[in-house]
Parts: structure tokens; C-alpha cells; sequence
């Protein structure tokens, strides 16, 4: 409790800063609402229909229809499976990358040419080659999960303690029995961590898919809310992805902590 407490002491007094210049008249409520206005908008479901003037009907509709829950699982549905596609061709590729150093030569010039190159850029190209709706998102989002997980995986594998091989050699240990049982189990933290880093750059690529090549989902609506100058909406959409990710991220962090629990027992 005393944990939680000091984590939510920050965002409480910038809520609570950002209400009180907000009831000031400092902020246009055109503009930037206060916390309170974003709130009632989110939570407009609690309140009959006509407690609202007929122009904010859309957007509490946005609630009150279950579009904010569709938009939602929407945007989750395409993180996943672009975030599956890039991890699964990325752990392959970083593991023989780490690995051999045939592989290493023959593919880090392309990937360091093109690891610097954003997601964003390949929309043009992702529209032409997939057309519009779901393929153009899996793959942009795909591309920004895939360098976090290479990058990771190939410097895990790399920065295996030499120890550990000349142990699993002295103990008759083949290659690929080395590989499968010290390697792979001693690049996991870094794999875990490129994995958790690919999860939140896939939620940061999938608002910017949805802006452009899809017609639902929280990017689509928060460019549509911008539309009609409705601020609320917005926030709340941007917030709802703010949620979407901790919890996401919170399981990584727990199946990171279970899958690792080895390596804690090791540093101990």
C-alpha cells in the first residue's frame, strides 16, 4: 500500500494542479478540459441521455454505444498480432544473429540500415503493397516491435558469461544442447526486456496505423474527435491508450518476473 501510494502521488497533484488552473479560466475548456469535464465524458454511461445539451450527444455516444469498448479491443487486436508477427520473425533471426557469426555478417548491414529508418515512414509503401484496414496496421505495427526484440535477442545471446560454455563443454555438452539449455536460458532478460520495449512502441505505431489506414479503433477516433475540435474525447481516448498499455506492460513485467525467477535466485 505504501508503494502503491507513493506511485500515484505524482499524478494525483499534476490532476489535481491541472483541475485547480482549469477552474481558474487559465486553460480554454475548448482547448484543455479540466480532469473532471474529461471524466464525466468517460463515465457518461452513468448518466441518463438528457442530462446533456443535444451537441454533446456524439460524443457521449462514443460510451454510451460501446464504441470506446470496441475502439479499444480494436487497437489491442492489431498490437498483438503485429506484436506476435514481429517477435516471432525477430527471436529467430537475433538468436542465429548471436549465435553464428556467418549470420551476424550477412545480416547486421541490413539491419543497421534499416533500424534507424521509423515505422511511420513505411506507410505510404504499407498502403500501396496492403491496401487499407487491418494488413497496412499488422505490418507497421510488426516493424516497430521487430528491431526492440532483434536488438535485444542478439546482444543477450552475445553476452552469454563465457563460464557457462566452457562448463556445459567440459560436461560433454553439444551445440545444440548448449544453445538450447545455457544460452537461450541466459539471454532471456534481455529478450524479456526487448520484448516489453517492442510492446510499447507497437502501442505508439498502432494510434499513428489507425489515423490512416483504418476506419475504427482509439487512433481513429482521437483523429475524428480532433475533427469536431472535441477535447474531451480526445483526452480520453489518449488515456484509455495510457491504460491499455501499463496493463499490458504490468503482465509482461509479471511473466518476465515468473519465466526469470531463476535468475533472481542467481543473483541472490
Amino acid at each position: 500500500m505504501r508503494r502503491f501510494l507513493r506511485g500515484v502521488l505524482v499524478p494525483l497533484g499534476i490532476l489535481l494542479t491541472w483541475q485547480a488552473l482549469a477552474s481558474l479560466g487559465v486553460f480554454n475548456a475548448i482547448i484543455l478540459p479540466s480532469p473532471l469535464a474529461v471524466a464525466a465524458r468517460w463515465l457518461a454511461y452513468l448518466r441518463p441521455l438528457e442530462a446533456f445539451d443535444p451537441a454533446a450527444m456524439s460524443r457521449i455516444a462514443w460510451l454510451v454505444s460501446g464504441e470506446l469498448p470496441r475502439d479499444a479491443c480494436g487497437s489491442l487486436y492489431r498490437v498483438l498480432v503485429g506484436f506476435a508477427l514481429g517477435t516471432g520473425l525477430a527471436l529467430p533471426l537475433g538468436l542465429a544473429m548471436g549465435y553464428s557469426r556467418l549470420a551476424n555478417t550477412l545480416f547486421d548491414p541490413l539491419v543497421q540500415v534499416l533500424r534507424p529508418i521509423p515505422p511511420i515512414a513505411y506507410i505510404p509503401l504499407a498502403i500501396l503493397w496492403f491496401g487499407l484496414g487491418n494488413p497496412p496496421a499488422f505490418f507497421l505495427i510488426s516493424l516497430g516491435a521487430f528491431f526492440p526484440v532483434l536488438v535485444n535477442t542478439i546482444a543477450g545471446v552475445q553476452h552469454v558469461d563465457g563460464i557457462y560454455l566452457r562448463v556445459a563443454r567440459n560436461l560433454g555438452a553439444g551445440r545444440a544442447t548448449t544453445f538450447r539449455r545455457v544460452i537461450l536460458p541466459a539471454a532471456a532478460p534481455y529478450i524479456m526486456a526487448g520484448a516489453r520495449i517492442g510492446m510499447g512502441t507497437a502501442f505508439i505505431v498502432v494510434i499513428v496505423a489507425e489515423m490512416i489506414a483504418v476506419n475504427n479503433g482509439l487512433g481513429y477516433r482521437i483523429l475524428e474527435a480532433r475533427e469536431y475540435m472535441w477535447s474531451d474525447k480526445i483526452i480520453a481516448g489518449m488515456f484509455t491508450i495510457g491504460l491499455l498499455g501499463l496493463g499490458i506492460d504490468t503482465l509482461m513485467n509479471r511473466l518476465s518476473r515468473w519465466l526469470l525467477r531463476w535468475h533472481r535466485g542467481l543473483e541472490q
